[in-house]
């Protein structure tokens, strides 16, 4: 198909000499607003201080609430109280719940340095509770405490080594762990304070940077590790040129950390799961046996921090367990054939107990409830008991598909939420759980969806998307080339799987609680997402 080969010569183009495929983040109102306001009380760069307020004024009627409420706020619009342009609660529901006391925090305090937000009770002692959480909470929610202490005039409360730990994240030119919001959280709490005027000036300039040529600011520098790997998973499932994927591996392998894990950008130290499994993929369908050691410390790294549950939290040992990790990890594992067998069916046990009867999983790393529904699938179809009535790939993929048939609309896309407008995004991953099961037997929903996602393409190949990449959980961003990335992947996916069907599984009725309805293949690997 043209179009599709048109979209894989596209994301080939952006595969760099050296095997990256870099992409920067967009602007966000979040971080432009923060910096507006730092730049505000500092009186620093005054013609910086200009471009940001343009960046924000043009969000000023932004179609997003929050965006609506932070841009008005940063620039001193009187806005009615906060219930009446945003439903906190409805907002923080697609975080997942147990950071929901840390996310409530952090909310607020925003709010309060943008003057948007009246004083209210000191939250509770879990949200700023560092127990158990990874290196960028811990300094996010330090900060957060020194923000709030000093708006409830109780300075008292932010100890030494609360200023230790925020000091240690400030070098002029770098910011730590490439993430903006951090650093610019850190120059909040630090500013009330006397002794910090030349940290924060070199924290500015270093902030800066980054600014975007809209004047906004992003969230992160980038996130090209994760873009890169998961354009290998794509290029490999659209049946991209050998010397292209061996590049990309190239690049990945020498990103791998030395506890085997993958960041998701060369300017983090943090491993996380999910990069770490799309880099297992990729060196998998790059060839098993050559890259056999580098695949062999990275499935270490994951079993390290495989929770008792069977399931994968997505960055420390200890942590919750998240459906949509545990589903990255059993795509990765599933490329390592028999041995991994028992690790592959706790994790669809674990998965299958987290799935609602809807077909739909708690929240994620993405704006799109089909995001983890088509992951779990591709799993589910990798495990042997994915055809045996009553078992957990059995349940997955069967509540999967349902959700997906149900719930296409008029125009042959998905949406994000139920009733949502279609986005190229969602509809390649529904189309990529109809490729895993399906879409043979039901060709039509298919065609519609694929028709969908080629009306998206622009002239130069493109994929025109609403994002769905979340993060800090629920704060949305952009990094415009995944949507290029996903719609390859699905295309990939239905054509393979059009001409190569999965087994059906058998018909049976479905139990009450239901509203049921690798590399050893020639073009496609299991994952394959975020």
């Amino acid at each position: 198909m043209a179009a599709t080969a048109r979209l894989r010569a596209r994301l080939i183009s952006r595969v760099e000499p050296d095997g990256a495929v870099r992409d920067p983040c967009h602007s966000r109102v979040l971080e432009s607003a923060l910096l507006f306001a730092l730049l505000e009380r500092t009186r620093l760069e005054p013609a910086v201080r200009s471009r940001v307020a343009a960046y924000l004024t043009g969000h000023r009627d932004s179609p997003i609430p929050l965006d609506r409420l932070l841009a008005r706020s940063a620039l001193g619009s009187r806005e009615p109280a906060v219930a009446g342009v945003l439903d906190v609660e409805q907002f923080l529901a697609h975080a997942p719940n147990f950071t929901g006391g840390r996310k409530r925090a952090f909310l607020h305090a925003v709010l309060l340095l943008l003057g948007a937000a009246p004083g209210t009770a000191w939250p509770g002692a879990d949200a700023f509770d560092l127990r158990g959480l990874h290196t960028w909470a811990r300094v996010q929610v330090t900060a957060v405490k020194a923000v709030l202490a000093h708006a409830h005039r109780l300075p008292h409360l932010i100890e030494a080594t609360d200023l230790d730990l925020l000091v240690s994240t400030q070098r002029p030119g770098t910011v730590w762990e490439g993430n903006l919001l951090i650093h610019l959280s850190v120059l909040h709490a630090l500013a009330p304070l006397p002794g910090y005027h030349r940290l924060i000036s070199e924290g500015i300039r270093t902030a800066l940077e980054h600014q975007r040529p809209d004047g906004g600011m992003p969230f992160i520098c980038d996130e090209d590790t994760w873009v890169t790997a998961t354009a290998g998973v794509a290029l490999h499932a659209a049946g991209a040129p050998t010397p292209v994927l061996d590049t990309i591996a190239g690049r990945l392998l020498r990103l791998q950390q030395p506890g085997g894990g993958w960041s998701f950008t060369e300017q983090a130290g943090l491993a996380d799961v999910d990069c770490t499994s799309v880099a297992v993929e990729v060196l998998h369908a790059a060839g098993p046996e050559i890259h056999r050691a580098p695949i062999s410390r990275a499935i270490g790294f994951l079993h390290a921090l495989r929770g008792r549950d069977g399931g994968f939290p997505t960055y420390l040992a200890g942590a919750p367990s998240e459906a949509c990790m545990t589903a990255a990890a059993a795509n990765a594992l599933s490329t390592q054939g028999p041995r991994q067998h028992a690790t592959l069916e706790a994790a669809l046990s674990h998965l299958a107990s987290q799935q609602h009867p809807d077909g739909t999983f708690p929240p994620d790393w993405s704006s799109s409830r089909l995001h983890t529904v088509f992951r779990a699938t591709l799993a589910a179809r990798h495990h042997p008991s994915n055809t045996t009535p009553g078992s957990p790939a059995w349940h997955i993929i069967r509540r999967s598909v349902r959700l997906v048939a149900e719930s296409q609309n008029s125009d042959g896309g998905w949406g994000q939420q139920d009733g949502a407008d279609s986005d190229a995004i969602s509809t390649a991953y529904a189309l990529i759980t109809l490729s895993s099961h399906g879409a043979h037997t039901a060709p039509a929903p298919a065609a519609r969806g694929a028709a969908y996602l080629l009306a998206c393409q622009r002239s130069d190949g493109a994929i025109d998307s609403l994002a769905d990449s979340i993060g800090p959980r629920p704060f949305g961003f952009t990094i415009p080339t995944l949507a290029d990335t996903f719609a390859l992947l699905a295309l990939g996916h239905l054509a393979h799987h059009l001409t190569h069907p999965a087994p059906r599984p058998p018909a049976q009725p479905s139990p009450p609680s239901l509203r049921s309805g690798r590399h050893s293949e020639p073009t496609t690997s299991p994952l394959q997402s975020r």
